[in-house]
């Protein structure tokens, strides 16, 4: 088990990527608590996961500070400091730029890129002094190659990128390693919401399966496997990296 023994926190738990990391660390041994602000699927999580008598909870926003300050200093003071964390937590809600509220911008930049500052931040005390720790945030092919009707969210990932990168540099020399998974259109239920914003789902999932030369939609699971790598020792010269798992989106 190649994450035997690490603790990891990952937001946006209960559900997607964030739920398919969590179950693949379980099953590679670490100890994780999934954040996530649906109570209702984290119980669920908690009750059907295998490895479940190493897995936590906490309920809350991810871009609320106290909250996130408050769950790692509970995890240093019962022993069980984070060894890892993965920033998966996001939301989408659609539009071109003219047709983004004000509202709507700031709920998703508060989500997707406050939410990952908020995170890393707490924990990096924690990481500085031990001399040591992993960062993997979540970000999109979308940041890098652009795309049409999307403009927060693909924008919110630009920062998350950004940031993400300046973390990297910044704590290097403290042991810390920063990472950034770069997901295609991986086949979750925010995917599908995405899709069905559009007047022809059908016809947005075809133009998005076309986009990927492997001719298909992503797994989370999939995006889960790369995941442990970066949060495991076989990374351990990898840091400022962006880990496409794209289907070749980006190549193409």
């Amino acid at each position: 088990m190649q994450l035997d023994g690490v603790n990891c926190i990952v937001t946006g738990g209960a559900s997607g990527i964030g739920e398919a990391i969590v179950k693949r660390f379980l099953a590679e041994g670490a100890c994780v608590v999934a954040v996530d602000r649906d109570s209702e699927r984290l119980g669920r999580l908690a009750e059907g996961a295998s490895g479940a008598d190493r897995l936590s909870t906490a309920i809350g926003s991810v871009d609320d500070e106290a909250f996130a300050t408050k769950t790692v200093e509970e995890l240093c003071d019962t022993g069980h400091a984070p060894d890892c964390i993965v920033t998966a937590a996001a939301i989408s809600i659609g539009g071109a730029a003219a047709d983004t509220a004000e509202s709507a911008w700031d709920e998703v930049f508060s989500v997707n890129a406050k939410g990952t500052f908020i995170w890393c931040k707490a924990v990096l005390p924690h990481f500085v002094r031990r001399r040591k720790g992993a960062i993997i945030t979540l970000a999109s092919q979308l940041a890098l190659s652009g795309g049409r009707g999307n403009a927060s969210y693909i924008a919110a990932k630009g920062a998350v990128i950004s940031l993400t990168r300046s973390i990297a540099l910044d704590y290097a020399a403290d042991g810390i390693r920063a990472n950034v998974l770069v997901p295609g259109a991986i086949d979750t239920p925010m995917l599908r919401r995405s899709f069905a914003r559009n007047a022809d789902p059908a016809g947005a999932e075809s133009r998005s399966v076309a986009r990927h030369p492997l001719g298909r939609l992503g797994t989370a699971a999939e995006v889960a496997a790369a995941a442990v790598f970066l949060a495991s020792s076989e990374s351990s010269f990898t840091t400022g990296a962006l880990l496409p798992v794209d289907g070749g989106w980006l190549a193409a």
